[in-house]
């Protein structure tokens, strides 16, 4: 927390209890000067009350003042008890040996005689002891009483009489010191615990201050971590490779679903196990080489799955540690290079088709003047010996296998140069309808049921009809040809998938399909099972498909047959002219 929260917070609570503690104390100091008051005030209204029922009964006996005093000074807490006249000279006293000393003289003894009042004032005495002392007038006797003459004090009482004949009574001021030293003993008690309350509500209420900025600073960094774990967890829950942490033990702590994508396994049930129990073994070594490198281990590895599945991984590990150099555990980075490879793949064989292309396109020129001469020699040897039945043979022969090179040389040409596509719309459903009626022939000759499940489309797809129509031709010959005359089915499927704005057909046999081992190699240009194929045509049909914008894929099993999947996009619009 900043500091100047503590220095606020103490200039704005300390006077606040300075003041409060002040306020208390003092309240305390006037409540026991009160209470002396009133214990004062209680004496001598008793002490008079006493004398004025001794006067009342004396019976024509002197009753004596100073016995009353002795008596009523015998009570606790009463230091003193005396009564002076008007000049402050002792008349009784409960110390005999000070009667007819001196007290008050300071005080305006005279006023205070004639006043009812109550007055009061702290006095010490020669020990150094504090009293309090508590004066008024004396006044036991009434009007009816002045001319008893009898003595009060020891000495004939002679009341003076005023200018009208009516006797003064005499002014005389009683005086009562109460001891201090139990009410300053409770009021310093008193002081000592407002002190100690006062000091422990500031630290109540320093320590409520501080709570409160605790609580809101902690609701701050509460929301702040909030935020801040939903945003990690957002981004790990949906970072594009996968994550797993594991602890100083070696217990996976964290995994996002990508990592359990990947590997195959359940993320909530991977949580807290071990990771030799969660990872493969390839991956798990990566641990080990971590602890042994102690720094960042990078490798591509290929990782074996519980379910033996062989899947490319590119790892990274590396060791989490916190700002004093301790280790906290460790963190797992791997991404699924499947594509990756794919596309590496993709990306040679390409490099491989133009150069095989380029070479191609300059071989087939160079042939195709020699052919045409060969051709043309041909031709006059065939007409020129008519007459000879085996040199006609022979010239039909040379020509019958000058036009096959020039059917290869045309088809190598064509894979050499970019496709020429030409699109307008057209309705899928009757397009592959007309195609299947061009092999109809050869598959009744080899007992093949043809089996068409054509959807009605709702719009047209704009495709080049002249280069689909050589795409699905092929594709139909491939498939009867793998079909022995046993007979079998070819069974072709329309549909389209309008979310996706996309359009598939599939075709599908049941001949002897195509190994393992040569399913990678099928669009190599001139890889060919056949005893008398060129290895052109797949090649040529995924250049036609993918100057669509589309995709083909082949799955096949030896023996199960083989399924060919064309998948265009579903888009409608005027006729175009595409040159990939």
């Amino acid at each position: 927390m900043p500091p100047w929260i503590f220095i606020g917070a103490v200039l704005i609570l300390l006077p606040i209890f300075a003041y409060l503690t002040y306020e208390n104390i003092h309240r305390q100091k006037e409540h026991s000067t009160l209470l002396l008051l009133e214990k004062g005030a209680a004496l001598i209204r008793s002490f008079e009350a006493g004398t004025r029922t001794g006067l009342m009964g004396m019976n024509g006996t002197d009753f004596r003042l100073q016995r009353l005093l002795s008596e009523t000074a015998q009570q606790p807490d009463i230091e003193y008890l005396m009564v002076t006249d008007a000049d402050g000279r002792i008349l009784a006293h409960d110390e005999p040996g000070k009667i007819d000393s001196f007290h008050g003289r300071e005080l305006n003894l005279k006023e205070i005689s004639h006043s009812p009042d109550l007055h009061w004032r702290v006095v010490t005495n020669p020990e150094g002891k504090k009293i309090f002392e508590v004066f008024r007038r004396f006044a036991p006797t009434g009007g009816g009483m002045m001319g008893m003459g009898r003595m009060m004090f020891g000495r004939p009482f002679r009341p003076e009489r005023d200018p009208g004949g009516n006797p003064e009574p005499p002014l005389q001021v009683i005086f009562v010191g109460l001891d201090m030293t139990p009410i300053e003993h409770a009021r310093m008690e008193d002081t000592r615990h407002s002190v100690i309350m006062g000091i422990t509500l500031l630290l109540v209420g320093f320590a409520g201050i501080m709570l409160l900025f605790l609580t809101q600073s902690y609701r701050a960094t509460k929301a702040s971590l909030s935020r801040i774990k939903a945003f990690s967890d957002n981004l790990v829950d949906n970072m594009p490779i996968g994550l797993l942490a594991t602890d100083t033990s070696q217990n996976v702590v964290a995994m996002n679903y990508v990592a359990g994508r990947i590997l195959e396994i359940s993320v909530p049930d991977s949580i807290g196990k071990g990771a030799a129990q969660v990872l493969p073994k390839e991956l798990l070594q990566q641990f080990q080489n971590l602890h042994m490198s102690g720094g960042l281990v990078e490798q591509e590895i290929d990782c074996a799955l519980k379910n033996g599945k062989v899947i490319p991984l590119e790892a990274n590990a590396t060791q989490l540690k916190d700002e004093f150099g301790n280790l906290l555990g460790s963190v797992l980075l791997f991404k699924d290079l499947s594509e990756v490879r794919a596309l590496r793949k993709e990306i040679a064989r390409n490099q491989r088709l133009a150069a095989v292309g380029r070479l191609a396109a300059g071989v087939a020129h160079e042939i195709r003047n020699p052919l045409s001469s060969i051709k043309g020699f041909a031709t006059y040897f065939k007409e020129r010996y008519q007459d000879a039945p085996e040199d006609l043979h022979i010239a039909n022969i040379m020509i019958q296998e000058v036009d096959r090179m020039n059917r290869v040389v045309g088809q190598l040409l064509e894979f050499a140069r970019p496709v020429a596509i030409s699109k307008r719309p057209l309705n899928l459903k009757p397009f592959v309808a007309d195609t299947l009626k061009l092999v109809e022939r050869q598959a009744t000759e080899k007992n093949i049921r043809i089996q068409a499940n054509l959807a009605d489309l709702a719009e047209t797809v704009l495709i080049d009809p002249d280069k689909m129509n050589q795409v699905l031709l092929n594709l139909y010959l491939n498939a009867i040809e793998s079909m022995d005359e046993g007979g079998g089915s070819l069974r072709v499927t329309l549909t389209a998938d309008n979310p996706a704005r996309q359009v598939t057909v599939r075709i599908a046999d049941t001949g002897s399909g195509i190994r393992e081992q040569d399913l990678g190699h099928i669009f190599d240009p001139y890889f060919t099972t056949k005893a008398a194929g060129t290895g052109l045509g797949l090649a040529i049909a995924q250049k036609i498909i993918e100057g669509h914008g589309g995709t083909i894929r082949i799955d096949s099993k030896s023996g199960r047959g083989t399924t060919a999947t064309l998948v265009l996009p579903l888009t409608a619009g005027k006729e175009t002219d595409a040159r990939p």
